[in-house]
């Protein structure tokens, strides 16, 4: 006889599925970048399969992921959309709360763009550098580390329009926010020379770190906390805005804003797919693999937002923007045997 071990998680399930039809539906929620993809899904899906239409929410990859782990059950979400891998501390946080069994899902890349009013200054070339000196609280100056005393871009680059420095980036909250830090500010640390005069003043080195990817609080920088409609507003109201977009956002706008290179690439879905495009990140969704079975249509939702006709390339999601993984196949597979982490995901 084989005997199962009913697990706190286990347990959960069980109640929520004995509730008069428990939930009936499939509840998203996370990052503003994988939100218009993971809609795309959850209508095709609704119309195509004998089971509501999910209900996807927006709120950024960290607070969606905070939900995610809150625990198991009916009155929990399903699924996390996310553009950053989770983190070991949010694995944790899950694993406290009874989300032990949890199912990574990449569904292919996007590129995070510097955008601005298609008739504003001819922001066109950035570089790392050129954003850590827009941006960072202390720079460095004739050798020096200082308080950052530009208010123009021409200032610290005679090749930058001449024009008031304000940048809408993403608040703490979204994903898109770590990968600028890692890939931008950071970047533009180094380059500057910053990180080696922070080392040099005394900083230890993670401290240097952490200063790299702070941004200053005299308002030139200013966090958003909505969603890309929202940096959009910003730059709509301010001619000289630059905002930081996900790329399908951008190309779903070119009508409004223009686009500029960074390290001389700019950023399409060729140049993102070959690696050229220095800022790009992959995506994911989160599956709680306890509500595979209790919550119907979990598993078919999460195995069609990875099928070729949705997530390959000439599909939906790849004319919306997404970059389609050229490990799409293992995925497939990963999503349809319930490989949860630490299982060869």
């Amino acid at each position: 006889m084989k005997f199962v071990k009913l697990t706190a998680s286990t347990l959960a399930l069980a109640t929520a599925a004995t509730v008069a039809s428990a939930r009936d539906n499939v509840q998203v929620a996370g990052s503003s970048t994988v939100l218009p993809y993971a809609s795309i899904v959850a209508e095709a899906f609704g119309e195509n399969f004998d089971f509501p239409t999910p209900v996807v929410e927006s709120g950024g990859s960290s607070a969606g992921l905070k939900r995610f782990c809150e625990g198991v059950g009916e009155n929990t979400i399903d699924v996390a959309n996310a553009s950053r891998a989770i983190k070991s501390s949010e694995v944790e946080s899950c694993a406290a709360n009874g989300v032990t069994d949890i199912i990574e899902v990449r569904i292919g890349y996007d590129g995070i763009v510097f955008a601005s009013q298609i008739d504003g200054p001819a922001f066109t070339a950035f570089q790392p550098a050129d954003i850590y000196n827009a941006l960072a609280p202390k720079v460095v100056v004739d050798g020096a580390l200082v308080d950052n005393p530009y208010t123009k871009w021409n200032e610290f680059n005679a090749d930058l329009p001449d024009a008031e420095i304000a940048a809408f980036i993403p608040g703490t909250k979204h994903g898109t926010r770590e990968v600028f830090e890692e890939k931008v500010l950071a970047a533009g640390c180094e380059a500057t020379g910053a990180l080696e005069a922070m080392v040099a003043s005394g900083m230890s080195e993670d401290d240097a770190e952490d200063a790299c990817i702070a941004v200053r609080t005299d308002g030139r920088s200013v966090d958003i906390d909505g969603d890309y409609t929202e940096t959009l507003a910003s730059i709509d109201s301010n001619p000289n805005g630059i905002g930081i977009f996900g790329l399908a956002f951008y190309e779903n706008n070119t009508d409004k804003l223009k686009v500029a290179t960074m390290g001389g690439v700019e950023p399409t879905t060729e140049t993102i797919a070959a690696g050229d495009y220095p800022v790009s990140r992959p995506l994911y969704f989160y599956v709680k693999k306890a509500h595979i079975g209790v919550i119907p249509g979990l598993k078919e939702y999460a195995e069609f937002f990875v099928s070729d006709d949705m997530a390959g390339e000439g599909g939906p999601l790849a004319e919306y923007g997404l970059v389609s993984d050229p490990e799409l196949a293992a995925t497939q597979e990963a999503v349809a045997e319930e490989a949860t982490m630490g299982e060869g995901m």
